[in-house]
C-alpha cells in the first residue's frame, strides 16, 4: 500500500503538462510573431478591423479543417476536400435558381451534396477497407468530373442567393461576422462532441489502435463512415459559405483548402498518426496559417512557395510530434 501511495502522486504532473499541449503552445507562440512580423510589414496589421477580418477569413478554413481534424484523429486523411467545397458552393447556387423554395433549401442542399461524398469515402474506407488515401482521391476525380459535365466545362453561371451571402458577409451581432459565430457554433458542437459523447470516445480510441477498439465492442466501422460523413458536410459548408463571400461559387474554389486544412490540423498538435488532438490546437493552426496566408500576400509570395510552406509545415510537424510513443 505504501507502495501505491507513493506512485499516485507521481501521475498527477503528467495530466496536467498533458493538458499543456506543446504544440499548442508553440502555435500560440508563432502567432505572437506572425502579428509582430507583420506589423513591420505594414501599420494596419495590429488594428482591430484587420485583425477581425483575418478572422472572418479563418473561419472559412476553420470550419472546413473541423471535418479534416475528425478524420486524421481516426488515423485516416481526407483528400476529396477540394471538390466537396466545390461541390457544396456550386450545387447551392444551382438550388437557388428554382425560385424562393430553391433559396430556402439552398445551404441544406449544398451540405447535403457534401455528405454524400462523405458517404462514398466512409463506405470504402470502413467496410470495403481501402485505404482513405486512394478511395478520397478517387472521389474528388468523380465529383470534378460530375462538376465539368454540369456546367459543360464553363464557370458556373448560378450565382448565391441573399441568404448565402448574410450566412457569410453579414452581421447578427454588431461588430461580430456572422462567419465566425458560424464557425464558433461548429467548434463548441464539435468539442462537445469529442470530449462528452461516445462517439468522441471511440474516434480516439479508433486512431489508438483500431483493433483494441473494435474488441472493446465498439462499431468501428460505423464510427468511421459517420466521421467522413461529417468531414465531406463540413468541407461542403465551407464552400457555402466561400460562394456567399464571393456571390458565387467556382470549379476551383476549394482547390486553395486541402494542404492549408491539413497543415492546421497538424500545427495544432493533432498526430497525422491518429489518436492525439484538441480542438483548441486546430482553431490555433487555422489561425496560424491565415496569418502566414496574409504575411505571404503583402510579401508577394509566389504559390509555389505557398506550397513548398505547406509541405514543409506538414513534415516537420509529423517529425515533431507524429512519432512520439504516446500516440500510438
Amino acid at each position: 500500500m505504501s507502495n501505491v501511495t507513493r506512485e499516485h502522486p507521481v501521475r498527477q504532473p503528467h495530466k496536467f503538462t498533458h493538458r499543456l499541449d506543446p504544440a499548442i503552445a508553440t502555435a500560440f507562440g508563432c502567432i505572437v510573431l506572425l502579428l509582430v512580423i507583420g506589423s513591420f510589414y505594414s501599420t494596419s496589421f495590429l488594428s482591430p478591423e484587420y485583425l477581425l477580418q483575418q478572422l472572418k477569413v479563418a473561419s472559412f478554413l476553420g470550419v472546413i479543417a473541423t471535418g479534416m481534424m475528425i478524420v486524421i484523429l481516426l488515423g485516416q486523411i481526407d483528400l476529396s476536400v477540394p471538390w466537396s467545397v466545390a461541390v457544396g458552393g456550386m450545387m447551392a447556387c444551382a438550388a437557388a435558381a428554382y425560385g424562393p423554395a430553391g433559396e430556402i433549401l439552398a445551404v441544406p442542399f449544398g451540405i447535403l451534396c457534401g455528405m454524400a461524398i462523405g458517404l462514398v469515402n466512409g463506405i470504402g474506407v470502413a467496410y470495403l477497407r481501402i485505404p482513405s488515401m486512394i478511395i478520397t482521391l478517387a472521389t474528388n476525380a468523380v465529383a470534378q468530373g460530375l462538376m465539368v459535365v454540369y456546367t459543360r466545362g464553363f464557370s458556373p453561371q448560378d450565382s448565391a442567393p441573399a441568404v448565402m451571402r448574410y450566412l457569410a458577409t453579414g452581421f447578427l451581432l454588431p461588430g461580430i461576422p456572422n462567419a465566425v459565430i458560424i464557425w464558433a457554433a461548429v467548434g463548441a458542437v464539435t468539442v462537445f462532441v469529442l470530449t462528452r459523447t461516445t462517439f468522441g470516445r471511440s474516434v480516439y480510441g479508433i486512431g489508438n489502435q483500431e483493433r483494441a477498439a473494435y474488441l472493446s465492442g465498439i462499431n468501428t466501422r460505423r464510427i468511421v463512415l459517420i466521421a467522413f460523413i461529417a468531414s465531406g458536410g463540413l468541407s461542403a459548408f465551407g464552400g457555402v459559405l466561400l460562394a456567399g463571400y464571393a456571390s458565387k461559387a467556382a470549379q476551383s474554389m476549394g482547390d486553395a483548402y486541402l494542404l492549408p486544412s491539413i497543415a492546421a490540423v497538424v500545427l495544432g498538435g493533432t498526430s497525422i498518426l491518429g489518436g492525439k488532438g484538441s480542438y483548441l490546437g486546430t482553431v490555433a493552426g487555422v489561425i496560424l496559417i491565415t496569418l502566414l496566408l496574409s504575411i505571404l500576400s503583402v510579401m508577394q509570395m509566389p504559390e509555389a512557395g505557398r506550397q513548398i510552406i505547406y509541405g514543409v509545415i506538414i513534415i516537420a510537424m509529423l517529425l515533431l510530434y507524429g512519432r512520439s510513443p504516446a500516440n500510438r
